[in-house]
């Protein structure tokens, strides 16, 4: 009897996945040859080809993505991210140009303004929504496709309203503006005639986050007050209204503690900046941990075990990976100069040689941004990826076998807009 379970036992040689398990199977040195690839034909075809690299990583991120078993399965194309685009160019283009001109008329340069300040936000909010539900329709699992209702419009004022709230209380109410904009988006996400709905608390983010906001805004607060408190304000007030020249040595002269106010408030946006690059790979794991947390669809959670020191490690590569980068252009760039040295006067005239200069700049512009791009892409968003996959369960997974298909495919108009924004994401 004993025999016969070792042999049975032995039959198996990889157990099946546990169910509620999601596992990401997708290799690094692959994506990092599909990142390397694409920016190679991105160059020679002027950037056209990002609509097939885009379309390219959301089909290898989706089917190397497995939830119980089952590899998600991405169906949009390039060709609608390409018209996508081209839509919203033809619609943006007048619209740039009203906001250009107006300005040229007196009586409409404030309008322009806030014209301008008010409605590019709002349109970038609305891409958002958009390309989401964009994204969500072309996202299949078990062969349901995921989809997503609501007004666009509705939610760009919406969340304009709450980034306006998150701004005049530096950042405190940034938890509260996270929910409800995840709430509405999520009451709004349906896979097949699943609805989804958005659990996270926000005092519980707020209370494990405020450390951190402490840590980046309080010092860049005591420096204001602390300038605030330093000078004099009566005696500036006087040395402006003098007027005429020399006004900087007036106001240092009525007042003495104008110097230290400027170290502090030097000081304190130094401390503020360097906090802030520092306390973000920690900021970051902490949201997407919360957000997981809070993500359902019917009965089925989501428990996420993500570790900011994972996170930490992206960032430490991508520093690491961008360092040999930064070496490795520092090093061709030399032996081009050098050798431009050695042909100057001989093969080139003067005219020539700054023409090729300024190509050479140029070229090197570009292969210095993408090179940095396909870094950061292949350490930190893969590796998020990756980690957000790896480090989540799921409860409630039977919820799945119940679900029958319902949604449609949507336009790429907000995938478009969103990219001629510079709003886009994976």
């Amino acid at each position: 009897m004993n025999l016969h379970k070792e042999v049975a036992a032995r039959a198996v040689p990889y157990p099946s996945p546990r169910a509620g398990k999601i596992r990401f199977l997708g290799e690094e040195e692959a994506y990092w040859r599909l990142l390397i690839h694409g920016a190679v034909l991105l160059i020679c075809t002027l950037g056209i080809y990002r609509f097939w690299l885009a379309t390219d990583i959301r089909r290898f991120l989706w089917r190397n993505s497995e939830i119980a078993g089952d590899q998600l399965e991405y169906t949009g194309t390039a060709l609608e991210l390409l018209t996508g685009f081209l839509v919203a160019v033809a619609i943006l283009l007048p619209l740039n140009a009203l906001l250009f001109l107006a300005p040229l008329d007196y009586e409409l340069v404030g309008l322009s303004g806030a014209m301008a300040f008010l409605l590019l936000p709002l349109l970038g909010q609305f891409a958002i929504y958009r390309a989401r539900r964009y994204r969500l329709s072309r996202t299949l699992y078990r062969g349901v496709r995921f989809h997503q209702t609501g007004s666009a419009w509705t939610f760009a004022f919406y969340a304009l309203m709450w980034w306006g709230l998150v701004v005049l209380t530096l950042g405190l109410a940034y938890p509260w503006a996270q929910k409800n904009l995840e709430r509405f988006k999520l009451r709004r996400t349906y896979y097949g005639d699943l609805p989804g709905y958005f659990d996270g608390s926000a005092l519980a983010l707020f209370l494990r986050g405020f450390p951190l906001w402490l840590l980046v805004v309080g010092p860049l607060l005591a420096g204001f007050a602390a300038a605030i408190h330093t000078i004099d304000w009566p005696a500036l007030t006087e040395a402006v209204k003098e007027g005429g020249s020399g006004l900087a040595t007036r106001v240092e002269g009525s007042n003495p503690g104008y110097a230290s106010a400027i170290i502090f408030m030097t000081g304190a946006a130094t401390w503020s900046a360097l906090a802030a690059a520092v306390l973000y790979p920690a900021f970051q794991a902490m949201v997407l941990r919360w957000w997981s947390n809070g993500l359902c669809f019917g009965n089925l959670t989501v428990t996420s075990r993500l570790r900011t020191g994972q996170v930490y490690r992206a960032y430490f590569r991508f520093l690491l990976y961008g360092l040999l980068f930064a070496i490795v252009v520092l090093i061709i760039g030399a032996a081009a100069f050098a050798a431009a040295d050695l042909l100057k006067g001989k093969f080139l005239t003067a005219e020539a040689d700054d023409l090729v200069t300024a190509g050479a700049l140029i070229v090197g512009y570009i292969i210095v941004a993408l090179g940095y791009s396909i870094v950061y892409q292949a350490t930190v968003k893969f590796s998020l990826w990756r980690l957000g996959m790896e480090s989540a369960e799921i409860s409630g997974i039977d919820a799945l076998d119940r679900v029958r298909p319902a949604g449609r495919p949507t336009s790429a108009f907000g995938e478009g807009l969103a990219d001629a924004l510079n709003v886009g994401g994976i």
